[in-house]
């Protein structure tokens, strides 16, 4: 997974959430969620923030990708779904706005790691969850090897000669 698109994908969830919060838009929370909910179940295939990240904006950056492991990535997409989703069944279900908020609150600082950081906190608890076995082993042999996989074998070469 290129992590440039990644970090733009956070980027756009930083924005989404916190106008949400700061601007008080709940209605934000349902294209916050469905892009959480695509992105889990297909990858940037369905979101449109996953499309403008992968598509649009990071072939165009002048910048090294760096590829990292997906299976990491998409815990993290996980773990935005959980968010976005009960702060929506917080905010709607129960409605209880300033729990919604604080939700989101959480998930905004931790999108805004990954974006201004690259700082992934899925990504740091991935190899404890496999240990405990909450993970399966066999995610992280995909991760060992990224370079085995076939839509991924002449990305070394272009990350290798794209200028830093």
């Amino acid at each position: 997974m290129n992590e440039t698109s990644a970090r733009l994908v956070a980027s756009g969830v930083v924005v989404m959430a916190g106008a949400a919060v700061a601007l008080d838009q709940p209605w934000l929370l349902f294209p916050l969620t469905y892009g959480f909910a695509a992105r889990v179940a297909t990858g940037p295939r369905l979101s449109p923030l996953g499309q403008l990240a992968t598509r649009v904006v990071t072939p165009r950056l002048r910048v090294q990708h760096r590829f990292v492991p997906g299976p990491p990535k998409r815990l993290a997409q996980g773990m935005g779904l959980f968010m976005s989703a009960t702060a929506t069944v917080l905010c709607y279900g129960f409605r209880n706005k300033r729990a919604a908020y604080g939700v989101l609150s959480a998930l905004t600082v931790a999108a805004g790691l990954e974006a201004g950081l690259g700082f992934c906190i899925a990504c740091k608890l991935f190899p404890l969850l496999t240990r405990v076995g909450l993970v399966p082993e066999s995610s992280c042999e995909k991760c060992a090897d990224i370079w085995s996989r076939p839509e991924l074998r002449g990305a070394r070469e272009v990350a290798a000669e794209s200028p830093a």
